[in-house]
């Protein structure tokens, strides 16, 4: 394709994007390539690469627009991300040309808002603190309370483009095996600093196709994720619940931690997420996970109430960890998300704890940055739940540095890992009988 050309599906894609706010962008992108099977994978990688430097400055891009009154639109916020990328005028309007399958040339309208954009730098002084954090303005004060005088640097952290992570399945082999599997193809992966079974690529790459990937022996999962999985310290022949399984990625997880014995189920509210799971648990070699979908007024859990060990809880939340990767989220979550998403949390909690033995342990986690979804809600829980505390974490898994913890929060900036929360709390085993020791 030619850059024209490529520059024509970015705005193309932009467009699609903005007409479905509330779908995922992703999500978007992917239909988008399934229905332009024509276009090579340089092309895509390069559309996308557009696509999303201009979601990394949305807000930015909007308020230099905005300052002729003009509306933002795809082809003028494309334009506008060029020209802040270091691109001329001329090359620009050359971008812009006409033709079949091109973004069509630059109107005189167009032209004359863009044109005092050339030779200017993104941030500006004049901006807004939330539109210089590319932020909604009230989700600004909660990532104050997180961060305090650290949130810029965060947020920087948060605005670069994220690596890779894989996590080697050692039901299949071990990590130095994944790595030579990988390299083989091109794919030359670094063992991760925290998890002892990731690697780490630095950008996207084809690693669906490998044979490693095909074969079962390495999973698409951030480094952050994978903690999670280990904090929860499962063991094999425990009896485990991951009760907000998704598609099973920290089931796989923890399968493998077991090697594949005692029991573990995947339950979730959705069943195409569920069904998606079948697939990774078969590639993975993992028979030991029973999947079960929740439905209202489900006689399941009343009949399992105190028989697991282990339960995690992986909540929905509002994914403010997973910025690096889905920048379009932080605008799709509105602060009336927030709140029904905190009283959600809440009660998944609460039910969840009921399945819970005594001395058993719940893993509370989430792919957020916000305390009140995090030790604002375990700190509401143990208010609610005096049986159970937070205890030290004794999963010989995780890293030195968050080894014995009861909680770990981590962060792009410090961590190089998505934004995850994790605690663990353990409920009261029962006190012996008078008289019997």
């Amino acid at each position: 394709m030619t850059p024209s050309a490529r520059l024509a599906a970015a705005i193309d894609l932009l467009a699609a994007m903005e007409a479905a706010p509330r779908k995922p962008a992703d999500a978007v992108a992917n239909s988008f390539f399934r229905e332009r099977r024509y276009m090579g994978g340089g092309d895509r990688r390069a559309i996308s690469g557009l696509v999303w430097d201009v979601m990394r400055a949305w807000r930015r891009l909007g308020w230099w627009l905005e300052q002729k009154g003009q509306v933002a639109s795809a082809r003028l916020r494309a334009g506008a991300r060029l020209l802040f990328d270091g691109f001329s005028l001329a090359e620009v309007e050359e971008m812009f040309e006409q033709g079949r399958f091109a973004a069509g040339a630059l109107t005189r309208g167009e032209l004359s808002i863009l044109t005092p954009l050339a030779g200017k730098t993104l941030d500006n002084p004049e901006m807004p603190r939330a539109v210089r954090l590319e932020l909604p303005d009230w989700l600004l004060p909660h990532l104050e309370a997180t961060f305090g005088d650290k949130l810029e640097d965060e947020l920087a952290a948060m605005s670069t483009p994220a690596p890779l992570d894989l996590r080697v399945n050692i039901l299949r082999g071990p990590r130095k095996e994944a790595q030579r599997s990988l390299a083989c193809e091109g794919l030359h992966a670094e063992p991760t600093p925290l998890s002892p079974w990731g690697l780490r690529l630095p950008a996207r790459l084809p690693v669906t196709t490998s044979v490693a990937f095909r074969d079962g022996l390495v999973e698409i999962q951030d480094e952050g994720s994978q903690l999670v999985a280990a904090i929860s310290g499962v063991e094999p022949q425990m009896r485990v619940l991951d009760y907000c399984a998704g598609a099973g990625g920290k089931t796989l997880a923890m399968a493998m931690m077991m090697e594949n014995k005692g029991h573990i189920v995947a339950c979730d509210v959705s069943a195409p997420r569920l069904e998606g799971a079948v697939k990774r648990l078969r590639r993975a070699g993992v028979h030991n996970v029973e999947r079960h979908l929740l439905v209202p007024g489900d006689k399941w859990a009343k009949r399992r109430a105190g028989s697991f060990d282990r339960v995690l809880v992986d909540a929905p939340c509002s994914g403010t960890g997973t910025w690096r990767r889905n920048p379009d989220a932080r605008f799709r979550t509105t602060e009336q998300d927030l709140t029904e998403l905190l009283e959600k949390q809440a009660a998944i909690m609460d039910r969840a704890a009921a399945l819970v033995r005594a001395g058993g342990r719940m893993v509370y986690a989430t792919c957020s940055l916000l305390r009140a979804e995090n030790m604002d809600q375990v700190a509401a829980f143990l208010a609610r739940h005096p049986d159970f505390k937070l205890v030290p974490s004794d999963s010989p898994d995780m890293p030195e540095a968050l080894r014995n913890e009861s909680s770990i929060s981590l962060t792009p900036l410090r961590d190089g890992t998505d934004g995850f929360f994790a605690a663990v709390m353990e409920r009261a085993a029962p006190e012996p009988e008078a008289g019997i020791e």
